[in-house]
C-alpha cells in the first residue's frame, strides 16, 4: 500500500526558506517521475515541480530560479528546498508519482500535506 508523508512546512517571512521533505512507502518511483504539488487558499492543487529517477528538474515558472526538487532515491525521499519565499508561495504542499509524461498525479491518493504559510 503506497503512503506518502510530507514534512518541513512552516511560518516563514517573505524572501525566507523551508525545505520540504516527502517520503514514499510501499513502493518505488523507480523509472517514474515525483511531483510537488501546492494548494493555495481557495485554488485547485497544482504541481509547482517534478523530478525524474534520473534527475531531470522542471519548475512552472513563478518557482523557478527561487526552488530545488530534489531526491535521495535509497531513501525513497523527495526534498523541495524554497528559497527567496514570496506571500503567493502559502498553501499545503503534497508530494505524488507522476503519470509518465503528465504532471497528473498517478495515485488518487494524497497524504496529508505540509502547510507552507508566507507572511509579507
Amino acid at each position: 500500500q503506497v503512503h506518502l508523508v510530507e514534512s518541513g512546512g512552516g511560518l516563514v517571512q517573505a524572501g525566507g526558506s523551508l525545505r520540504l521533505s516527502c517520503i514514499l512507502s510501499g513502493r518505488t518511483f523507480r523509472n517514474y517521475a515525483m511531483g510537488w504539488f501546492r494548494q493555495a487558499p481557495g485554488k485547485e492543487r497544482d504541481v509547482v515541480a517534478r523530478v525524474t529517477w534520473s534527475g531531470t528538474t522542471d519548475y512552472v515558472d513563478s518557482v523557478k530560479g527561487r526552488f530545488t526538487i530534489s531526491t535521495d532515491n535509497a531513501k525513497n525521499t523527495v526534498f523541495l528546498q524554497m528559497n527567496s519565499l514570496k506571500p503567493e508561495d502559502t498553501g499545503v504542499y503534497y508530494c505524488n508519482i507522476l503519470i509518465p509524461g503528465s504532471t497528473r498525479p498517478l495515485y488518487d491518493y494524497w497524504g496529508q500535506g505540509t502547510h507552507v504559510t508566507v507572511s509579507s
